[in-house]
């Protein structure tokens, strides 16, 4: 009788195994390249027109109310 029932320890060993087989296996690199370029250096100073945040002629701020401490822009 005891030769027809399947042992419980077989499917847990299986299932361990490929456990242990998905940790080992190699993961993609992450990083840069050699070649990437850093964080560039953005020349144009942080300015204001009327109430608005522009930098290089581009708005910035998403609206919000530029503080009267930022220069205007000429």
């Amino acid at each position: 009788m005891t030769a027809t029932l399947r042992s419980p320890r077989r499917p847990a060993g299986i299932a361990v195994l490929l456990c242990l087989a998905a940790l080992a296996t190699a993961a993609p690199a992450a990083g840069f390249p050699d070649e990437a370029p850093g964080p560039s250096f953005v020349p144009c100073p942080l300015e204001r027109i009327g109430s608005q945040l522009v930098r290089c002629d581009n708005l910035t701020g998403a609206g919000v109310e530029a503080p009267s401490w930022i220069p205007e822009q000429q």
